[in-house]
């Protein structure tokens, strides 16, 4: 990066990228901008494919593990935030817009208090608006891409402002397109661009995202039996939404998967230090997933997973990450170097890599090959990371 480029317009200083992502590791960064407008961000992003620059947009930080090393590139943090609403009412619902810098947990809330159903099952889950397609976020039967209208991008391929409706998305379990641009050359995404595969942020930057919700003060059906329990209720019940979403709150909460928790008299809580599910559950064969042993949790696949993947995913079965990480060896709390270690499984959920208040990426990434190998010689199946890896690789 040249001089003139250290210090770009609406810049800000950050020391590393620890300070912007939820694990709290990655090192310091060459330049950072935070986008209060729609035009900044646009600025930003422009400026640095133009320059060759790479590219880091960030939201909440809730979904990337960084080197150590940082990043030798521009980081833009998008921080806009607000809620439009476009219509409401009992034939189309209400259709509501916010920009991809605003609050995921928040856009959950407001749409709860706003007696809109759809999402409330999505409550607690970090980071942004703009994140939220990108990974198809999904939790306790409900996922975005069933409430998702469009969304307006910028496409760095054709440089201009994009509008995507929901069946170009190409959703799947724990993907879209715009994921997938990440690992897909320009030749075989049919644009030819020499940039592609575009990494560490895709090719379509998330502008705002529009979704179409239901009207109404119950949830929509409970899709999954914990959830259920939670709430003295059977599966395939109503119950008014902001019961749904305090009693997701709470279940998140017990797996250490929310943030905004206070430190307690002992300091902080570092199950919370985390990305979340380190590991996607993995989709199987469905002669793989008898070979599991009898106890291992199967899912059926459903329609909005089966998109996008390849014919042994869209024949497949879901299976626990969680469970086979824990029936490979790995208990709560499981660390290399035993409880004194850096980086360590959560205490209360297997799924969740967590810094212990001094941890490296070079250890968290150790640990993720360990549990990783161990599944794989355990059961034969390769879990794959759901963070974003910014220099840093299994």
């Amino acid at each position: 990066m040249t001089a003139d480029q250290d210090v770009l317009p609406h810049s800000a200083v950050v020391p590393s990228l620890a300070d912007l992502t939820t694990l709290r590791v990655g090192g310091p960064v060459s330049a950072y901008v935070e986008a209060r407008t729609e035009h900044e961000l646009l600025d930003a992003v422009r400026e640095a494919d133009e320059s060759g620059t790479p590219l880091l947009v960030v939201g909440g930080g809730s979904n990337l593990l960084v080197a150590d090393e940082g990043f030798d590139g521009v980081v833009v943090r998008d921080m806009r935030s607000g809620l439009e609403v476009a219509s409401q009412d009992a034939c189309g619902g209400a259709v509501a817009t916010a920009p991809a810098g605003h609050r995921w947990d928040d856009l959950v809330r407001e749409a709860v208090e706003s007696e809109w159903f759809g999402i409330e099952a999505l409550a607690g889950i970090p980071g942004t608006v703009g994140a939220a397609p990108v990974q198809n976020i999904g939790a306790y039967g409900q996922e975005v891409s069933s409430s998702l209208a469009s969304i307006r991008v910028w496409d760095r391929a054709r440089s201009r402002v994009r509008t995507l409706v929901n069946a170009e998305l190409g959703f799947g379990y724990r993907t879209s397109v715009l994921k997938r641009s990440m690992h897909v050359s320009g030749r075989q995404a049919g644009d030819g661009d020499p940039r592609a595969p575009w990494y560490p942020s895709p090719r379509y930057v998330v502008l705002d995202v529009t979704l179409q919700l239901r009207l109404g003060s119950l949830s929509a059906p409970i899709a999954y039996g914990q959830l259920a329990a939670q709430l003295g209720a059977e599966q395939g019940d109503r119950v008014p939404s902001k019961d749904l979403r305090e009693a997701v709150l709470a279940l998140r909460g017990g797996k250490g998967m929310v943030l905004d928790d206070p430190a307690g008299p002992t300091g902080p809580d570092h199950d919370r230090w985390s990305a979340g599910s380190f590991f996607t559950n993995p989709i199987v064969s469905a002669a793989h997933a008898q070979r599991l042993p009898e106890g291992a949790p199967r899912f059926t696949v459903r329609s909005a997973e089966q998109e996008g993947g390849d014919d042994a995913e869209q024949a497949g079965v879901k299976v626990s990450a969680a469970w086979l990480i824990q029936h490979a060896g790995f208990e709560p709390g499981f660390g290399l170097t035993g409880e004194n270690s850096p980086a360590r499984l959560s205490t209360k959920h297997t799924l969740a890599l967590t810094n212990r208040g001094t941890a490296r990426a070079e250890d968290l990434i150790a640990l993720a090959r360990a549990v990783r190998d161990g599944v794989r010689d355990r059961f034969g199946v390769t879990l794959v990371p759901e963070p974003v890896l910014v220099g840093v690789t299994l």
